[in-house]
């Protein structure tokens, strides 16, 4: 009977495991000769464990393993595929073909589980997009999230869901289901659904609900990333803008996020704010979400008001509000904004106030997350650089406390030296006193550096700065020792002759140093003060018994220091010179090193009052470096405040390609003569300096490793020249950075016509905005008399360049008085119809009232070029076939860095060099390049670059071939490439 049966499994499970009798199981394969199947997993996986008192008996039963796919006519065939294996892909489409709406929606979220792991559930999209015939919003949200996630990989059958879509897209009742159509459609990146997508998305910009139209305003930026001419044409900008003064605060935000984001993508303004456009934002900032609030701070940061009354205005009205909220996102945007605008008040007790107002959200930041800290601590950095009075008086936020993580501890003294004046620096200096006996090494480095930054800011509290530098120095503690000789040559190079007592007490601790920097500084040390130490010798000849194995910043120090010990001793050190000029020269394969020394034994043998001078003479005093970023560059950041920039303390464009850079406010997009301030200001310094007769030469640098520090200006200059070309040049483009530096072309001893001197020029010829041509101009008067009375005249020139207006220039004052111009300058007008010969350069006449002066400009082909895009494919590749390969000049060379197309191509175009076409070849990118000038000659080339190396190979032709030659030199300076035989 069945009571028996049960009674007998029963006493049969308690001897026996249940799992050791399987269950044909609706998953996985059947193992043939194995003693179980593993059938202790979850109903969701297909396995189950007997339940009925039949499934029980036939689990008790002797144990017979299948060696085969079940047969044709069992009712568990379904399961299985023809190898024997459980088929889930079949089991979707039976479970998604269901009538079932509860059965479709289980099946669904298997399928999204399983395309979340990553399992490829492709082959089920007819299936899936068959269940968007459903008036269930889950389960077309479910279809949603399968199409958006496959419509790349099977298009075509995206498109038959476009009658769904555009279904849902009108339905009268559900606005939920009408921007979830919209979204979707935005999501899909497919070129063939753009067409679809315009209609219903110039609907739902008008639809009477505020969550369909904030949809439709994101999904603008959507549709603009993948064909931004298609959304210019059709006018959908104009909408966005238009919805800057929808009545919904979210849709006004989401319009302003939509706005941002296009212009950044596309590096142009299309949010175009005014005063009628702020006064739309502001009621909005009021209602909108805390993100919300965020895009329109951000967008209001990028107005520049007219004057100051805007610019208050708009603060009462709805940023100071803003400051005590509770996202400190949001806090740090009102900041910015008013950081941004209280430049333009010229009330000081108005901009006193506002300070004092940014003073309490701040501080209470400060207690945030660790992380936010940090950020907070950042954006402070710069904060204070612009306003030093904000937070003056609250130093102790900024106190180190013992459980704060270790970039906030780094952080804070950072911030601690910003704020350090003579009210607080005893405070300060006792912070720092216990932060050097820290655990940890880094606070304790960090804090010897903020006692020596402290000692150069603040020049009264320097002595008490060098007493605790001292104690540190008794501890004995090897890092807080050599941290601290750092920081005290440093000290001795901003203030000289004082202090030197304390140098007794660094020499009793030399063998504690096993830093580079440590025994650089101490190495400087000595041979700086080599006639005050007495035993000055034997200390340097201590560091020369290991001079071949130290590194070069050492080696270079200990040479210098020993030329500096022999000019001030030479009786005591002939020898010892003479054998470290021998080792660096003969031994050493360090090219700095070995030139250096060379230099020096050159001077010593044959001058040694050069050597004198050269090596000892006096050195520019350093200056306080913690307030070290230059006015531009803190402006920018302070522009970007409240985002990585800010952070970083590094501009969008260091560390954003080139389509994601922050776009530019009107104030940032400086011309010519504002990029090139600081040379133009170098070049003014040198003609004031040596008006003041007698050159002298003097390092560059106040310490001995300034070739060191030469190589990186120049590496960073060779940086910032290949960040420089993700700005592709265009009308609305930043000009490019002039190729060639500006140049002294004639100096104060040449005569002019009439026998008469005193003049000097240095000049450039440079790009301006639009594509414009300029001559950068600088004059300094040597004379005894005013000069005035400025007038220009060109000679004619190949491609016609002339003056497009007067020079204007002031009465520069006598006695090496100087002053600076801009000349605009227009092509085509003075043609001599001569061919160009390399190099080029402008006969230039300059009338003063002393005398006409002539002179030769130099300029590159750059400055000729047209911004006239490339040539069609069709011309180029006719004219190029054209050609005979013996017509064609070909040139090999090396760049000088690694580089890739994409930067070429970018760097390229920025200087009126545009690509045609790109190629790829055998471990080659091949360009197609065309460049037309000013008089509409043409030179069209390819330039193969090597991915695997440093090679380059450039073909060019032209119409006119005197162009070759010049365009050849002009790609070697715009991509510091060296041709061979060059």
């Amino acid at each position: 009977t069945v009571s028996s049966q049960v009674c007998w499994v029963i006493n049969f499970l308690s001897q026996h495991t249940l799992t050791t009798f399987p269950v044909p199981c609706s998953a996985g394969p059947q193992s043939p000769g194995r003693g179980t199947n593993r059938c202790s997993k979850s109903r969701s996986q297909g396995y189950h464990f007997p339940s009925t008192p039949q499934q029980i008996m036939a689990a008790a039963g002797p144990p017979a393993y299948p060696t085969g796919p079940p047969a044709a006519n069992s009712k568990n065939h379904r399961f299985f595929d023809a190898a024997g294996r459980r088929g889930e892909i079949q089991e979707y489409k039976e479970e998604l073909a269901h009538s079932s709406k509860e059965k479709k929606k289980e099946a669904l979220k298997k399928v999204i589980q399983a395309m979340t792991v990553g399992t490829d559930v492709s082959v089920l999209f007819a299936d899936v997009v068959n269940c968007m015939q459903t008036n269930s919003l889950d389960l077309k949200k479910l279809v949603y999230l399968y199409v958006i996630n496959y419509a790349k990989a099977q298009p075509d059958l995206a498109i038959l869901a476009i009658h769904s879509f555009r279904k849902d897209a009108n339905d009268p009742h559900n606005p939920l289901l009408r921007a979830l159509a919209v979204r979707t459609m935005g999501c899909i990146r497919l070129e063939q659904m753009t067409e679809y997508l315009l209609e219903p998305l110039r609907r739902s910009c008008k639809d009477p609900d505020a969550y369909v139209r904030k949809t439709a305003t994101i999904c603008i930026a959507k549709l603009f990333d993948i064909n931004p001419e298609l959304v210019e044409d059709q006018g959908f900008i104009d909408i966005l803008r238009d919805m800057l003064g929808d009545s919904n605060p979210m849709v006004v935000s989401n319009a302003v996020a939509s706005l941002c984001e296009i212009s950044t993508s596309s590096r142009k303004n299309y949010l175009q704010l005014n005063e009628d456009v702020i006064s739309k934002l502001l009621p909005a900032l009021n209602e909108s979400t805390e993100w919300g609030q965020v895009f329109l701070l951000d967008a209001i940061a990028l107005y520049e008001p007219p004057n100051s009354r805007v610019a208050e205005t708009i603060l009462e009205r709805g940023v100071v509000v803003r400051l005590s909220h509770a996202n400190s996102a949001v806090v740090l945007s009102a900041v910015k904004v008013m950081m941004r605008y209280m430049d333009r008040i010229q009330s000081p007790e108005l901009v006193r106030a506002f300070c004092k107002k940014m003073t309490p959200p701040l501080v209470t930041l400060l207690s945030a997350e660790p992380e936010i800290q940090y950020v907070v601590m950042r954006n402070i950095n710069l904060i204070v650089q612009k306003q030093p009075q904000i937070l003056s008086q609250e130093i102790r936020m900024f106190v180190c406390k013992y459980n704060d993580p270790l970039y906030v501890k780094l952080e804070k003294i950072s911030v601690m030296v910003q704020l350090a004046s003579e009210r607080n620096v005893d405070q300060i200096l006792s912070e720092f006193r216990e932060y050097a006996s820290e655990v940890d090494i880094e606070v304790v480095r960090k804090a010897v550096r903020a006692l020596g930054q402290c000692a150069i800011k603040l020049g009264r509290a320097t002595e008490r700065c060098v007493d605790v530098l001292l104690e540190l120095i008794k501890t004995k503690v090897s890092y807080v020792v050599q941290e601290a000789v750092v920081v005290i040559r440093d000290i001795f190079r901003k203030y000289p002759g004082k202090y030197e007592i304390i140098i007794s007490d660094l020499c009793e601790n030399l063998d504690s140093l096993d830093e580079p920097e440590a025994k650089a500084a101490m190495i400087w040390i000595i041979g700086e003060y080599a006639d005050r130490i007495d035993n000055s010798t034997e200390l340097l000849e201590h560091f020369l018994e290991t001079f071949m194995d130290e590194p070069p910043v050492v080696q270079l120090q200990l040479l210098t220091a020993t030329v500096k010990l022999c000019l001030k001793k030479p009786q005591a050190s002939r020898d010892l010179v003479s054998r470290v000029l021998k080792t660096a020269t003969e031994e050493c394969n360090n090219p700095d090193l070995r030139d250096r020394g060379y230099m020096y034994w050159r001077m010593l043998s044959k001058n040694p009052e050069m050597a004198r001078k050269v090596v000892c003479s006096e050195r520019p005093t350093i200056s306080d470096d913690s307030f070290s970023l230059q006015p531009r560059i803190l402006d920018r950041l302070a522009a970007n405040l409240c985002t990585l920039a800010s952070v970083y303390h590094e501009l969008p464009e260091n560390f954003l390609s080139s389509d994601r850079q922050v776009p530019k406010s009107n104030e940032e997009d400086i011309d010519v003569a504002e990029e090139n301030r600081e040379h133009l200001q170098q070049v003014q310094q040198e003609m004031q300096a040596r008006s003041r007769g007698g050159q002298t030469y003097v390092e560059e640098s106040g310490s001995e490793d300034s070739d060191d520090d030469r190589s990186e200006s120049s590496s960073s200059s060779d940086g910032g020249a290949s960040r420089g070309a993700a700005n592709g040049a265009g009308a609305g483009a930043a000009p490019p950075p002039p190729l060639r530096p500006m140049a002294q072309v004639h100096a104060e001893t040449q005569a002019g016509q009439h026998g008469n001197n005193g003049l000097r020029v240095a000049a450039a010829v440079v790009r301006g905005k639009g594509g414009a041509v300029g001559l950068q101009i600088m004059v300094g008067n040597f004379t005894a008399q005013p000069m005035n009375g400025w007038a220009v005249q060109f000679n004619k020139n190949p491609f016609g360049l002339a003056p497009a207006g007067p020079l204007q220039l002031p009465d520069v004052a006598p006695n090496g008085g100087t002053a600076q111009a801009l000349l605009p300058m227009q092509p085509n007008q003075l043609l001599s119809g001569a061919a160009p010969t390399a190099p080029l350069f402008l006969e230039v006449a300059i009338k003063t009232n002393i005398d006409v002066f002539y002179l030769s400009i130099g300029y590159d082909l750059s400055a000729v070029l047209a911004e006239a895009g490339p040539v069609g494919k069709d011309e180029f590749q006719q004219t190029w076939q054209a050609v005979p390969p013996d017509s064609k000049a070909r040139t090999m060379g090396q760049f000088a860095q690694q580089v890739t197309a994409q930067m070429v191509a970018e760097r390229l175009r920025q200087y009126y060099v545009y690509t045609v076409v790109q190629t790829q070849g055998n471990d080659a990118d091949v360009l197609y390049l065309s460049a037309r000038t000013s008089n509409q000659l043409v030179v069209y080339s390819e330039l193969s670059l090597q991915r695997s190396g440093p090679g380059v190979m450039l073909t060019c032709a032209s119409p006119a071939p005197p162009l070759v030659p010049l365009f050849q030199s002009f790609i070697s300076e715009c991509l510091r490439v060296r041709w061979q035989g060059a």
